[in-house]
C-alpha cells in the first residue's frame, strides 16, 4: 500500500505539472482568461428570481427557458458554427445586453401599458434571452475543446470548464453584492431597474479583450479536413 500510495502521489504531481505546462501557454491561457472575465461580469438573476417568485409565474418561466436552451444549441449548430468566434461573442454580447434591458419594462410595469401581462412578457423575454445566451455559450465549449492538446484532453477540458464556472460564480457574487448595495430585497424592488441596467452594461466590459480569442470559427477543424 505504501508503494501504491507513493506511485499515486508521483503520478498526480506529474499530471499537475503537465496541466500547468499546457495552461500557461499563451494560446490557451489568454482565451481562458477571456472566458473567465466574460463569465465574471455581474448579473441580476438572484434579484429577478425573487421578483418572479413573488409574481407567481416562476415555474412556467423556468419551463420555457429549459426548452429555449435546446433551441439555442440548435441555432448555433445550424447557423453559427461557421462564424468566427470573436464575431459570435461580439454580436451576442451586444444583443444580449440590449435585450436584457427589456427586463426594466417588466419590473416597472411599463409592459402592462402596452397590453402585455407580466407573465407573458416575462415568458417571451426569457425565451429570447435564453436562446441567445445558450447560442453565446456554445462557442465556450467549442473553444475549450479546441484548446486541449493531445494527451490532456479530459483533464484540461475539465479545468477550463471549472475556470468558466468559477467566473460564473464570481459574477453571481458580484451581482449579489450589487443587489445588497442597491437595497433590493424580497420586499423591496425599488432599485431593481437600476440594478438591471448596471449589470447589463457591465456585460460589455470584456469586449475590448476579444483579441485574446483565436481568430477562427468553431468548425475550422472540419473545414481543414475538407480542404485536405
Amino acid at each position: 500500500m505504501s508503494v501504491s500510495g507513493s506511485g499515486f502521489i508521483e503520478s498526480s504531481i506529474q499530471h499537475i505539472k503537465q496541466l500547468w505546462t499546457s495552461v500557461k501557454q499563451p494560446n490557451i491561457f489568454l482565451p481562458t482568461l477571456f472566458i473567465f472575465l466574460w463569465q465574471a461580469t455581474p448579473h441580476s438573476e438572484s434579484a429577478m428570481f425573487f421578483f418572479m417568485y413573488v409574481s407567481g409565474f416562476l415555474g412556467r418561466v423556468k419551463l420555457v427557458t429549459s426548452i429555449a436552451s435546446l433551441l439555442g444549441v440548435g441555432i448555433y449548430n445550424y447557423f453559427l458554427k461557421a462564424v468566427h468566434l470573436r464575431k459570435i461573442f461580439l454580436v451576442t454580447t451586444i444583443i444580449g445586453s440590449a435585450l436584457g434591458m427589456t427586463q426594466v419594462l417588466l419590473v416597472t410595469g411599463l409592459n402592462r401599458q402596452f397590453g402585455v401581462s407580466d407573465e407573458w412578457f416575462s415568458i417571451g423575454d426569457s425565451l429570447i434571452i435564453t436562446v441567445l445566451g445558450q447560442a453565446a455559450f456554445m462557442p465556450v465549449l467549442v473553444l475549450a475543446a479546441k484548446l486541449c492538446p493531445p494527451g490532456m484532453e479530459a483533464t484540461l477540458f475539465a479545468t477550463l470548464m471549472s475556470i468558466s464556472n468559477a467566473g460564473s460564480v464570481t459574477g453571481g457574487l458580484v451581482g449579489a453584492g450589487l443587489t445588497k448595495i442597491f437595497g433590493v430585497t424580497r420586499e423591496s424592488f425599488g432599485n431593481l431597474p437600476l440594478l438591471i441596467i448596471v449589470c447589463n452594461l457591465s456585460s460589455l466590459l470584456p469586449l475590448p479583450l476579444l483579441g485574446l480569442l483565436p481568430d477562427e470559427t468553431g468548425d475550422s477543424d472540419n473545414e481543414e479536413t475538407k480542404h485536405s
